[in-house]
């Protein structure tokens, strides 16, 4: 009886932290934040990389409602980090924000809008039907890691122009190499890179595989670790950024009114769902499917392992829900974006409250300042800007690096490759399915002179057929 006392003592000891967090209110336990404040409001900020540029453009060419588009978008963030308590990431549609600004004469605001309705209303479709859920099964993971890795580096390049040249966001265009010095130079964003690299190192996170012998050095790196990844370092770049913007133009303080635009409803004809459909939503739609759904998918579940992973229909849903409601009153078509899930998370968000923080001060900023806030966003250093997008796009390409066989790294490659050189997700996604076959057609099994079996042979089984 006496042995098995201790035994029965550190079975309770054992427990009772899981039968504490069982008897934690429901609300507790869904809404509790995963890492500390300071880092969750750091996160929010990192995927403002994609979101200032595209806005700011949208605003000056296309003559897009900031206010509208903020308040909008404020209570997208708000209810999507309360609904999945990730730091689902609320984003442009770039297809539709790039078709905007360079098609001659630039897409109407109405147009804008029922391109952005129509692509809501496909991925609606898919979300409700569970078409969206089997296409999730079945899709192969090397096509999907291609979308991504293609999708992260297009984001890197992008913000290696942002950093080495200065930018003309109407015209979609780099223009003269950027000045070493000034409150927009190279030092700057060499310096805000510096920093963030400093602070946040390669984004790697301790799995608990050190040997005995390395666990002293672990402790004290861990030590080290916390203490500098307590320190909000994309917010503290973000808001140098701001500060900078009132330092650069001084006359932004006499531009600046108060309070929010008129919110009013669109008048839309009908040949406003034509151009918005044939021009914006077609391009768009595949775009959607594979990077605001698939691939933010298997990134949440690449990043959160210990967590139930996403739902494709629901993310699909959310898609829809949120553009049905905003663009008839002219806010930003908007997604669900890997890079921007990415970026927020290589920044410290670990839960749904980043977001929401992200979302309180956008609805702070679109309910104060209206759209005078554009005079500020058109100051903002975009060298600034280029360094949080290129940890965002980095982040997200390091998502290919599960792949394990020398045919699973081909087919993401040149699902890659196709995708950048074609400047089309949805390109390379065909090439990467069909590629995906053709590569297991070679696999197949024949008998006599015909074919008697079909046999796509995963890793498992190549593995499980390997051992004697």
């Amino acid at each position: 009886m006496d042995q098995s006392s201790p035994s029965s003592s550190s079975t309770t000891a054992a427990t009772t932290p899981l039968l504490l967090h069982q008897q934690q209110p429901w609300w507790r336990r869904h809404f509790q934040m995963k890492n500390n404040l300071s880092s969750e409001i750091s996160g929010a900020v990192g995927d403002l990389g994609t979101f200032i540029p595209i806005v700011l453009t949208l605003t000056l060419v296309s003559h897009l409602d900031l206010s509208t588009t903020l308040i909008f978008t404020a209570f997208y963030n708000i209810i999507t980090g309360l609904l999945f308590q990730i730091p689902m990431p609320v984003q442009p549609m770039k297809s539709i924000a790039a078709v905007a600004v360079s098609e001659t004469p630039h897409l109407t605001t109405s147009q804008i809008a029922t391109a952005g309705a129509s692509t809501a209303a496909v991925l609606l479709l898919l979300g409700v039907t569970g078409l969206m859920s089997t296409l999730y099964r079945i899709l192969p993971l090397p096509v999907v890691r291609g979308v991504q890795l293609s999708q992260g580096l297009s984001f890197a390049f992008s913000a290696i122009k942002y950093i080495r040249y200065n930018q003309d966001f109407v015209a979609s265009k780099s223009t003269t190499p950027r000045a070493w010095l000034g409150l927009d130079g190279l030092v700057l964003a060499l310096s805000s890179l510096l920093f963030l690299v400093i602070f946040t190192g390669s984004g790697d996170h301790n799995d608990g595989n050190e040997s005995d012998d390395d666990e002293q050095p672990r402790r004290r790196n861990s030590k080290r670790s916390r203490i500098m990844g307590s320190i909000p370092s994309a917010l503290i770049v973000f808001l140098l950024g701001l500060v900078l913007c009132f330092i650069r133009d001084p006359s932004i303080f006499g531009d600046l009114k108060f309070g929010p635009s008129r919110i009013g409803l669109l008048s839309i004809t009908w040949n406003d769902w034509k151009v918005g459909f044939l021009k914006g939503a077609v391009p768009q739609i595949p775009l959607s499917v594979l990077n605001s759904v698939i691939a933010v998918c298997k990134l949440s579940g690449d990043l959160f392992p210990g967590r139930t992973e996403l739902s494709a229909a629901k993310v699909s849903a959310s898609v829809g829900a949120m553009n049905l409601v905003g663009c008839w009153f002219g806010a930003m078509p908007v997604c669900h974006g890997a890079g921007g899930l990415a970026g927020q998370y290589r920044f410290g968000a670990r839960s749904g409250w980043s977001v929401v923080f992200l979302g309180i001060g956008k609805l702070v900023i679109g309910l104060v300042f209206g759209n005078s806030f554009v005079r500020i966003l058109n100051q903002f250093p975009i060298g600034i800007l280029g360094v949080l997008l290129l940890f965002a796009g980095i982040e997200l390409a390091m998502a290919s690096r599960d792949m394990n066989s020398k045919e699973e790294s081909f087919v993401m490659l040149v699902c890659a490759a196709v995708s950048l050189t074609g400047s089309s997700a949805a390109l390379g996604f065909v090439c990467g399915i069909l590629l995906f076959l053709l590569l297991k057609l070679r696999k197949m099994e024949c008998s006599g002179s015909g074919f008697s079996k079909f046999k796509f042979e995963s890793a498992v089984d190549a593995e499980t057929s390997s051992i004697p």
